[in-house]
């Protein structure tokens, strides 16, 4: 019975009997799975798993009257522990970013070897387990990672804004693993925040193969209640153990967060979002759009340390002087500022010595791994936990360890203090007519 209990208990979804047949005989070689049900079509599959409750569900993409995606979204509302793997003779990336966008957990293209069908259930049940301790255990925090400010008397969280000035040049890849690796690589009683900054187009959901069932837009009706229990309401938790504020589901929400909260000058909703985040985690991570406006300079303007994400090209490094020329107006310490280069050894970049030369010295470089991002980036998992051993994940959990000895420093020396403008201050005069000063790319 003992043995019984550790097996993995998986439903078939598919519309044609001979495929649901092949694949229950392929996983019955399997001595720790279990097939427990199938079904031909999605609202059958969708009542089997409120049934069974299933650790992994293996669905069809294409079938008649309920597609797998939509199918895929209608079960995970009702059996959101569930692990969903889709199947499809499509292997389109189209496909696969809807189906990671409901929140299917892998996607698989037919015909599937045993071999791949096994790993990629035992992998997606391993991150159900992980995903439901993070459930548990944000659950249970009350107040953003700490019960109380005496446990931190006096110091607030610091928060480090990545920016790719020149868009597609991998700013939210770094942003997200730069969160994930911190969050290895500080003590387990610190937290770490990610925070989506590019409000109306933000990717790091799909990053994270996180649903948007809340965003930062549901906090700005109640900004005037906001507090750690709000904060912590609408924040997702990733099996990485960060919790993440994501951008809303759609570009028009954006637009509440422009104002200010109680008619009251100096004091923007993101503000005071970022003080409350501040009060809550020791790190936070934002992925600041590549566009220069209140919003950008706000969270520009709270950091402690600002990375410039630039690739080895000269557009991306002429966005980026444009860039760090908008620091220095801002007068932003050189200290605060950090460049980094992504696809460092492309054969056909820049040398670094040449990048160095025209705008700052590169602290770190990220080599060139399209294959590896694309696919990390497909299925919503970070490259520093996809693959650790890989060099482009090695060396982005070098650069996470490289920010933490930056923000420690800092924290020594008292700099924190004074990022810049304080969370709240207006943005400085003049910068109306720099809101533009560089595109999207």
């Amino acid at each position: 019975m003992a043995e019984e209990s550790k097996r993995i208990r998986v439903i078939i979804i598919d519309d044609i009997g001979e495929t649901r047949e092949n694949l229950r005989k392929l996983l019955s070689f399997e001595p720790d799975l279990e097939v427990v049900g199938a079904a031909a079509g999605g609202a059958q599959g969708i009542e089997l798993a409120e049934e069974l409750a299933p650790d992994v569900v293996l669905m069809d993409v294409n079938m008649p009257e309920m597609d797998g995606i939509t199918a895929t979204e209608k079960l995970l509302q009702e059996v959101p522990a569930t692990q969903v793997v889709m199947l499809s003779v499509h292997g389109e990336s189209d496909y696969l970013r809807r189906a990671m966008l409901v929140g299917a957990r892998d996607y698989i293209t037919k015909p599937a070897s045993g071999d791949e069908l096994v790993n990629t259930i035992h992998r997606v049940f391993e991150m159900g387990k992980v995903q439901a301790v993070s459930r548990k255990a944000s659950r249970g925090d009350l107040a953003l990672g700490r019960a109380d400010d005496e446990e931190r008397p006096g110091r607030a969280g610091q928060l480090v804004a990545i920016v790719a000035p020149k868009g597609g040049t991998g700013g939210t890849t770094v942003a997200v693993n730069t969160a994930v690796g911190l969050r290895q690589a500080l003590a387990p009683d610190r937290e770490v925040a990610l925070v989506d900054g590019n409000l109306q187009l933000g990717d790091v959901g799909v990053m994270l193969n996180l649903r948007p069932h809340r965003s930062i837009a549901d906090l700005t009706e109640r900004i005037d209640q906001l507090d750690g229990d709000l904060l912590q309401s609408v924040m997702t938790a990733h099996p990485s153990g960060i919790k993440v504020l994501l951008a809303p589901p759609r570009p028009e929400a954006a637009e509440s967060l422009l104002g200010t909260p109680n008619g009251q000058e100096g004091g923007s909703p993101m503000a005071a979002i970022l003080s409350t985040l501040r009060l809550g985690f020791d790190v936070i991570v934002v992925d600041v759009w590549s566009w220069i406006d209140d919003i950008a300079l706000t969270l520009l303007d709270a950091a402690q340390l600002i990375a410039v994400v630039v690739t080895p090209d000269i557009p991306a490094v002429k966005s980026a002087r444009l860039f760090l020329e908008l620091a220095d107006k801002l007068d932003y310490p050189e200290e605060k500022l950090m460049l980094i280069v992504n696809r460092a050894d492309r054969e056909d970049g820049l040398h670094t010595t040449r990048i160095e030369k025209a705008l700052m010295p590169v602290a770190a470089e990220i080599p060139c791994d399209e294959r590896a991002a694309l696919a990390a980036a497909d299925r919503g998992e970070p490259l520093v936990m996809r693959d650790r051993e890989r060099p482009i994940s090695r060396s982005l959990l070098e650069l996470a360890e490289l920010i933490q000895t930056r923000l420690s420093e800092m924290e020594k020396d008292g700099s924190e203090t004074e990022p810049g403008a304080k969370a709240g201050e207006p943005a400085r005069a003049g910068l109306l007519g720099l809101r533009r000063v560089f595109g999207r790319g």
